[in-house]
């Protein structure tokens, strides 16, 4: 994959598009049944090739305004250029309390997009979901 703009330039429809080309990739040559880890090495590593920046298990901490401080609110499968959160999956059905989830990881962040990738589906193009939190450029 050739990319026409830096990976410091790109918006978050722009990473996104990325993500998901690799994603596709990774399924084409592979299809369901790795684990959860296997599939986040190889997409971390693919998006590091391509120079972007992506932390990966990140621990996100939580603060409710109200005293209550954790260093670990959860942790983020994979954050790429500090602007899209990639939330994995490899079960063979997303469930709607995987994209609420990832709605709420959005909001802890301030984070606009997130990206839902259930490997585990025969399709993958059935198991990618996009959650925005606001308005995206």
């Amino acid at each position: 994959m050739e990319l026409t703009k830096l990976p410091c330039d790109m918006n978050e429809n722009e990473i996104a598009a990325v993500i998901i080309e690799i994603s596709f990739q990774i399924h084409r040559k592979w299809g369901p049944g790795l684990l959860e880890s296997v599939y986040e090495a190889l997409l971390v590593h693919r998006l590091r090739k391509l120079g972007f920046e992506v932390e990966q298990q990140k621990p996100i901490p939580f603060d409710d305004d109200d005293d209550v401080k954790l260093d670990i609110g959860f942790r983020a499968d994979v954050i790429v250029q500090d602007k899209v959160i990639v939330e994995l999956k490899s079960v063979e059905q997303n469930t709607k309390v995987f994209a609420k989830t990832l709605l709420t990881y959005l909001r802890i962040t301030n984070k606009k997009l997130g990206l839902l990738i259930n490997f585990g589906q025969a399709l993958l193009k059935d198991g990618i979901e996009r959650v925005i939190n606001g308005y995206i450029d």
